[in-house]
């Protein structure tokens, strides 16, 4: 029996055991933080061995297969341990893909990979069979277990891709590609661009690659490291014969001399950015031949994805706005982009080496105060000090929005748009987001 190890028991790590156990794997759990007690049960219910707060060597070099939470870097002491020794370490994604044989449509990039995934799914879901799952909601592992979909939609985020081996989605989608992580990747940005491209790395010609002809990055890296994939690129600036481009408030997609024009005015989403990700989960929805009319209807009726410019309440005639998900500057960009009256920005928490100066002129024409939230504030102040004339920090979320609260005029926007992560002062951004819609609610 093939022993198979999972470290970090969150939602991948417990789908992963689940799946792993009914394959036929002896399968051990290990974590170095506290695993939840919702995550306990499942194990002790389906008699899988598992230790929480430390990582016993003994019984994890001993694997024959590892599947590492994409939470944990390389560069850790065990992880370099297994390595020597020539145990394969994979990611869910990988691990899960060996078991299906369903279409995989796979979605990665630094920001709109959510809206994105979560928009093919509800073009999708009206006429086939399918799941959403990967970096998004219940573990990719425990739906084959569960519902075995005969279609996937996957949101990927690199750490999840540079554990890949084999995986091979039919369909790739790469949104953008901005500095994002950079210090998981040694603050390259060449090794976090080619971690995204692992998606493409074992397509062949009958499988497709969508992605933003407009992003710079994207197009030079596929000059000098091209790919098998069918190409379909889409486009605000230019118009392309096989793939999306977007005129007169039109998209126009094409596919093998197949043409669909979308008109774009119902759209409920908004800003240029959500263009982009209508068109890529438009053209996915095009190439599983999904109706021109389910299209049209479900991009009309899309609702968004909460903590991604989420419209929280209006209070005195201001509007506050949860944009939580922001996890770096290049969302942040879009959030202040779609502003169109005077902001009030809260902003801050775990730095990536963030570069903020694209947010410059939005500062400077659109944000009238800010608020820092996180531990350490300095480089925010540093950056924004001499731009607006109200700059405060906390340490609170309740407090970041009574601040808000009394600077905000009516008619102005409250926007929380981190640009950091926020492992500083909450478990995650769905947190920072939940506690910054109570203490709205609460004012």
């Amino acid at each position: 029996m093939k022993r198979l190890v999972v470290l970090g028991g969150g939602e991948s790590g417990v789908g992963t055991a689940l799946l792993g156990k009914a394959k036929g794997y002896d399968v051990f759990v290990s974590d170095k933080g506290k695993l939840k007690d919702i995550y306990k049960k499942v194990l002790l219910h389906n008699e899988i061995e598992w230790e929480e707060a430390q990582h016993t060597e003994a019984k994890i070099l001993n694997a024959d297969l590892v599947m590492k939470s994409p939470g944990i870097p390389e560069t850790v002491p065990l992880i370099k341990a297994i390595r020597a020794r020539d145990i394969p370490v994979v990611s869910e994604i990988e691990f899960a893909s060996k078991f299906t044989n369903a279409t995989i449509v796979g979605i990665t990039g630094s920001n709109g990979k959510t809206t994105t995934a979560t928009l093919t799914h509800h073009l999708l879901k009206d006429e086939l069979n399918v799941g959403l799952a990967g970096n998004i909601g219940d573990s990719f592992a425990n739906q084959l277990l569960e519902k075995d979909y005969e279609n996937y939609v996957l949101e990927i985020s690199s750490f999840q891709l540079d554990d890949v081996v084999d995986f091979k989605p039919k369909i790739a989608v790469i949104t953008n590609i901005t500095p994002d992580h950079l210090d998981r990747y040694a603050y390259k940005f060449e090794n976090y661009v080619k971690a995204k491209f692992r998606i493409a790395m074992n397509q062949t010609s009958n499988d497709y690659l969508i992605y933003d002809a407009d992003d710079e990055v994207i197009v030079n890296h596929l000059k000098t490291n091209p790919v098998q994939s069918t190409l379909l690129p889409f486009s605000l600036k230019e118009k392309i014969e096989n793939g999306a481009y977007f005129e007169n408030n039109k998209l126009i997609i094409t596919i093998e001399n197949d043409k669909l024009i979308m008109p774009t005015t119902n759209l409920t989403l908004e800003g240029k950015h959500n263009i982009k990700n209508a068109m890529a989960a438009s053209t996915v929805a095009h190439l599983l031949k999904i109706r021109k009319q389910t299209i049209r209807e479900s991009l009309e009726n899309f609702q968004g994805v909460e903590h991604r410019l989420e419209q929280v309440l209006k209070i005195n005639k201001v509007q506050y706005i949860n944009d939580s998900k922001a996890t770096n500057v290049n969302a942040t960009y879009f959030a202040l982009e779609s502003m169109d009256t005077p902001t009030v920005w809260i902003v801050g928490g775990v730095d990536k080496g963030n570069d903020y100066r694209e947010l410059f002129p939005f500062v400077n024409e659109k944000v009238k105060a800010i608020i820092c939230l996180g531990v350490d504030n300095e480089k925010l102040m540093d950056t924004f000090g001499s731009m607006v004339d109200i700059i405060v920090e906390t340490q609170f979320m309740s407090e970041a929005v009574k601040i808000a609260y009394k600077i905000a005029e009516a008619g102005d926007n409250v926007l929380l748009s981190p640009a950091c992560a926020s492992f500083d002062l909450f478990e995650n951004y769905e947190d920072r987001g939940r506690q910054f819609k109570d203490a709205v609610r609460n004012l």
